[in-house]
């Protein structure tokens, strides 16, 4: 018979800001009043030593495993406090190829003309528009072919009165033509042709910047490159682009429960799932992962990892109210725990700050969570460092509801549903381990904080988790 598995517990406390100084001798409150007030009424003691009991008094009480929240910010403050933290990252110079998706540092403009030179835009023949005037198969009217032009080929010689050129699509036109007559309306005879019908001036030519003109504005600044955009930016001689940089992420997935991800679970470990997906998530708003590998659930090594040379630190798992919870309070020791518990359900656990000037984001364990939470916070910044819109990626639908969904006043919920038939089936809001809700969803919807859900047949929004 096996052993019992162990728990794992994922819950998280609210813990309060620390902020340090590097001034030895400059005294300053925190939340429990002056730090002179750990020494009590003895004068021997040095101010900075006083400040270091008064920390070590401070930290006991960020250490708040296995007690629960004492409160949980809204949704709404979280982002507040995100976007005041939060700039696009500075810009990096890319190779064209390597541009799609980024976003544009600074507006472009066209150098040059595009097209640089009259051209054809059909197989046929160079020709004077008045020498085809009147012609139709009862009317032909002869032209000699003194040469062909092909593309890439600059002419080398004009079109008189009388003459025609051979030409390809694209070709310059030779001098003296004003006009390209298509093969389907010519008659061809060893070197001349009879014109089957007749073209007007300019008739099938592309004329010089018609397509982009020298002096153009191109594309504005903050444009996230479609492909296209490199077709055209390449059109006019752009090798290398301006764009703001990718954030670097460095993904913590703790928990000694943890094996690698695609293993086979085994005994009472699983698979780690939330490594991989935070990862794709992370690519999807335009950062660079960096997942190195499981964290044990140690203090020394969760710090390590938190220390990482990166833009942004995501942790998962460890970062609740269970007695392995780390990094909770190591944030708070170590940098500034922000916030930590969310009114939202699933989520809630959820925490942020600041760590070593960078952005450190605790999501929970269990995947809907972390789904959920990258998704509301981590997703968010990501999206600002790389210079994009901080909204959701995904496309939106209103539709109605099948049958009501119900939510708690105080409490902002995701719920998973799905779409039948132009309707919408709720789902799940609970069940945040069941990762799978996810996959069967086409899509969630928000119920704000202040509504106890929506009745049947209401119409709601659903963010649809297919991105086109």
């Amino acid at each position: 018979m096996s052993a019992p598995c162990a728990k794992f517990d994922r819950l998280q406390p609210f813990s309060p800001v620390l902020k340090h100084t590097t001034e030895r001798n400059k005294i300053q409150k925190t939340d429990d009043g002056p730090f002179w007030t750990s020494c009590g009424n003895s004068s021997n003691l040095d101010p900075w030593q006083c400040r270091g009991n008064a920390l070590k008094k401070k930290s006991s009480q960020t250490d708040v495993r296995m007690r629960g929240f004492s409160r949980r910010e809204t949704v709404d403050a979280a982002w507040r406090w995100l976007d005041q933290q939060t700039a696009p990252l500075p810009a990096e110079s890319v190779p064209l190829g390597d541009a799609v998706g980024r976003v544009l540092i600074g507006a472009i403009e066209s150098p040059i003309d595009v097209p640089a030179f009259e051209r054809s835009m059909m197989d046929g023949f160079a020709v004077q528009a008045a020498d085809t005037e009147g012609a139709s198969a009862y009317n032909r009217l002869p032209l000699s072919v003194i040469g062909q032009v092909l593309p890439g080929q600059s002419p080398d010689t004009a079109v008189a009165s009388g003459q025609t050129v051979r030409i390809m699509t694209g070709a310059p036109l030779p001098p003296g033509a004003d006009a390209v007559l298509p093969v389907e309306h010519v008659e061809v005879t060893d070197q001349r042709i009879d014109a089957l019908a007749d073209v007007s001036p300019g008739k099938h030519v592309g004329h010089r910047g018609e397509d982009i003109s020298a002096g153009a504005s191109v594309l504005p600044a903050g444009r996230r490159l479609r492909p296209q955009d490199i077709g055209v930016l390449s059109s006019i001689g752009v090798s290398q682009v301006s764009v703001v940089r990718r954030p670097r992420v460095r993904i913590v997935v703790t928990g000694n429960e943890l094996l690698p991800p695609g293993s086979t679970p085994v005994g009472c470990r699983i698979a780690d799932a939330n490594g991989p997906m935070l990862a794709g998530l992370i690519h999807r708003d335009g950062g660079q992962a960096i997942n190195p590998g499981i964290v044990q659930d140690e203090p020394d090594q969760v710090l390590e990892a938190l220390r990482s040379d990166a833009d942004v630190i995501v942790v998962s798992g460890g970062s609740s109210v269970g007695q392995e919870d780390y990094a909770p309070a190591l944030l708070a020791e170590h940098g500034e725990l922000a916030i930590h518990g969310i009114a939202m359900r699933p989520s809630s656990p959820t925490g942020m700050g600041v760590l070593d000037q960078r952005l450190v984001f605790l999501l929970p364990g269990n995947p809907v969570s972390c789904l959920c939470a990258y998704d509301f916070f981590a997703g968010r910044t990501i999206r600002i460092l790389a210079g994009r819109r901080a909204d959701w990626p995904y496309p939106r639908v209103t539709l109605p509801l099948r049958r009501k969904l119900v939510s708690k006043v105080g409490r902002l919920d995701y719920a998973r549903v799905q779409t039948i038939d132009g309707r919408v089936e709720p789902l799940a809001i609970s069940g945040a381990a069941v990762l799978s809700s996810t996959t069967r969803a086409d899509g969630f919807v928000i119920i704000p904080e202040q509504s106890e859900g929506f009745p049947p047949d209401a119409l709601v929004e659903v963010h649809l988790y297919d991105i086109p």
